[in-house]
């Protein structure tokens, strides 16, 4: 009734920057957003004021029938980020929407490897989160990069290894393209990080591999033995200590300068 109204613009935003459309969109109203989208001067891809489009809020919250019908526009943009540079994509992979994560991917123009503004992917959402289906729904793609670091150098592997998600972590080193002994900025490995946090799971897992380093020491010298007996993690450093190669000599070597962390 609103709508066959010639002084009514439907993209006009309210205080919070929302279009009625973003409310649909963000409220799950399907008929509402049927409705709108059938208006020839609707605009699907207007952003909130956080920058987070119609597409965005619907994937965020896995309303599949939502993201389906506004995937449908030939003038959406699949791809817009929000002002952290957060595309939809990723939004639904962060909350574990393997459906939308699917029907997002099943566009051509859709980026699988799309970095926020701290260098973040999809899977990076997913991997900390430890949505195990989304992780595999990513990793099935030839066009992932799964050992793509962040802003931080940190990869998919050591935030699922921080995280003591052991499955994920299984799956990632199922990849051939994944260095195992791949270190963050401060030079920690995933080994190191899982022993500083007692996750036994995930250093049981990577002690398997043979092309680990168990005994890689971070730009402090400080090796996975070291942080697991800082924080007195016994049967980790039981385990390391059975691992040929790992030692506990290089404690607190430090670097150049002798600076140690805080």
């Amino acid at each position: 009734m609103l709508l066959e109204r010639t002084n009514i613009n439907p993209n006009t935003v309210d205080s919070y920057g929302l279009t009625a459309l973003c409310w649909a969109a963000r409220k799950g109203k399907e008929a509402v957003a049927r409705t709108l989208l059938g208006w020839k001067g609707i605009n699907p891809n207007k952003p909130d004021k956080h920058g987070q489009t119609p597409v965005s809020l619907a994937a965020r919250d896995g309303n599949e029938n939502l993201v389906r019908m506004l995937l449908e526009r030939n003038d959406l943009d699949p791809n817009k980020p929000d002002k952290r540079g957060q595309a939809p994509v990723s939004f639904a992979a962060r909350n574990g929407h393997e459906g939308v994560v699917r029907m997002l991917l099943g566009r051509v123009d859709v980026d699988s490897n799309a970095a926020d503004e701290d260098g973040e992917t999809p899977l990076f959402g997913a991997v900390e989160n430890g949505h195990e289906g989304v992780v595999s729904i990513l990793l099935e793609r030839n066009d992932i990069s799964p050992d793509m670091a962040d802003n931080y150098d940190c990869t998919p592997l050591w935030k699922a290894a921080r995280n003591g998600h052991e499955g994920v972590v299984r799956m990632l080193l199922g990849r051939v393209d994944v260095d195992p002994n791949a270190a963050e900025a401060d030079g920690q490995t995933p080994l190191s990080v899982a022993a500083e946090d007692g996750h036994e799971g995930v250093v049981r897992i990577l002690l398997e591999r043979n092309d680990l380093d168990p005994d890689k020491p971070d730009n402090y010298g400080q090796t996975p033995l070291w942080w697991a007996a800082e924080n007195g993690h016994e049967r980790i450093s039981k385990l390391l200590q059975n691992r040929e190669g790992a030692c506990f000599q290089t404690c607190r070597r430090g670097t150049a300068n002798n600076a140690l962390p805080p």
